[in-house]
């Protein structure tokens, strides 16, 4: 019996020391790894991201607690697509403008408008070719808002 066991004793050493030397391998061969340098990160697109949340709502402000009546979304890089009716007219809009939404809710318009107040709000929050974007503009009425808010804002 204690030949067995001097067996098994042995195999376990074998065992033991086999498994030290394949640890330490791996412990020299991983820290050889870690000293590679890392490839950078490739973007997915050549483009900088336009990706928006449209809203129009009834209020003062977005402060005011203004409460929104209907939102779209509007993707305009790489190509133009979202939840908005128009979103090839929206992003040709933004685009020839810069991305400036104040040139289109405050371009002049011919249209005549009562003076009444009944504020609307129309806000866009996102990012438009790359840079964050936080934009509330709000019109006296809905007749201000539907002579001066351009195609970006029709929804």
């Amino acid at each position: 019996m204690s030949g067995i066991w001097n067996r098994q004793q042995g195999s376990v050493r074998n065992a033991v020391h086999h498994w030290g030397i394949a640890l330490g391998a791996a412990v020299v061969l991983g820290g050889l790894a870690t000293t590679a340098q890392a490839q950078p990160v490739q973007p997915k697109s050549l483009y900088a991201p336009s990706a928006l949340v449209l809203t129009v709502g009834r209020g003062g402000d977005t402060a005011e607690a203004s409460t929104v009546q209907r939102a779209v979304t509007l993707t305009c890089t790489p190509s133009a697509s979202g939840s908005h009716p128009d979103p090839s007219g929206a992003c040709a809009e933004l685009r020839g403008v810069g991305g400036e939404f104040a040139k289109v809710t405050e371009a002049p318009s011919d249209r005549a408008c009562t003076k009444e107040w009944s504020p609307v709000v129309v806000t866009a929050q996102g990012v438009w070719e790359g840079r964050r974007v936080s934009y509330e503009h709000t019109f006296g009425n809905s007749c201000m808002m539907n002579a001066g808010k351009g195609v970006t804002f029709e929804f």
